[in-house]
């Protein structure tokens, strides 16, 4: 007969438990608050418990291998736990999502991407070249960028500030790297686009969704100093932004923890074949 991880745990314990010996009676009661939280849903403490066996009692050799078996029953529980709990939460967030990309177009060019950019169609991507500014999308896996946009001047800018009037202030990092730092010449105009994303955008977007209701200036900082000032377009574009970055970061975070989960779990099942 074969009987199932959580029935030869239990097994184990119980034997442990109603020995008559008392040579080992501390181990065998750290052993049943183990199993007691255990079967309350408190597998952190019972971890706990099954840990300081042992440390405590470190020749109680039947002890401490009951509680290396209770202890992977354990983890199969938490994960199985975390898995509801990920899956509960996924639902949350995907319904969400689907209420927010109402507020953003697709785009993606399947010759070069493998994944597409959302960008907000409160201040549109492809008119945003027509003036001064800062415009800002998303990717397809939750990760923010914002470029500043320079229109009709020349000053070799790589960085921004961006100000409130009381003198509250955020600065991007400078990028330099090629394709990320661009410039380019019409018949009539100078253009200079900068994209930041992770460590250059330095927090900049969070600084503008949290004073979204405020006056924002940019700065763009070059061999000179330009300043204009943020429309509210812009600013809803980018506070639209960040909510759906942090909304799909949240889901990709979800999806990690369910995946360990499952690993883990598959890993425990296979030790026990």
């Amino acid at each position: 007969m074969r009987f199932s991880f959580q029935t030869t745990a239990l097994i184990l314990l119980s034997l442990l438990l109603f020995s008559c010996s008392g040579k080992n009676r501390g181990a065998r009661e750290y052993l049943s608050e183990a199993g007691e939280a255990y079967r309350k849903g408190n597998y952190s403490l019972a971890k706990l418990k099954i840990d300081s066996i042992k440390i405590l009692f470190p020749k109680s050799f039947d002890e401490i291998n009951a509680g290396f078996t209770l202890m992977q029953e354990v983890r199969m529980a938490e994960n199985r736990r975390n898995i509801l709990y990920c899956d509960s939460m996924l639902r949350e967030k995907y319904i969400q999502l689907n209420g927010m990309l109402g507020r953003f177009d697709y785009v993606r060019d399947e010759r070069y991407q493998e994944f597409g950019e959302y960008y907000p169609k409160a201040y549109p991507h492809q008119s945003s070249l027509s003036r001064s500014g800062i415009r800002s999308g998303v990717r397809e896996k939750g990760v923010l960028f914002i470029e500043s946009i320079l229109s009709g001047s020349a000053i070799k800018h790589n960085k921004i500030r961006v100000t409130t009037s009381d003198g509250n202030f955020a600065e991007t990092l400078a990028v330099t790297s090629d394709g990320l730092n661009y410039r380019f010449n019409t018949q009539d105009k100078a253009y200079e686009i900068v994209r930041y994303t992770g460590d250059s955008e330095n927090g900049v977007a969070r600084f503008i969704y949290t004073f979204r209701d405020h006056p924002v200036s940019v700065q763009f900082l070059g061999n000179r100093t330009i300043t204009v000032a943020m429309t509210d377009a812009a600013k809803k574009g980018v506070g639209d932004s960040f909510e759906l970055s942090s909304l799909l970061l949240d889901i990709e975070q979800l999806k990690l923890e369910k995946e360990k989960s499952e690993a883990l779990i598959r890993y425990l099942e296979s030790r026990n074949q």
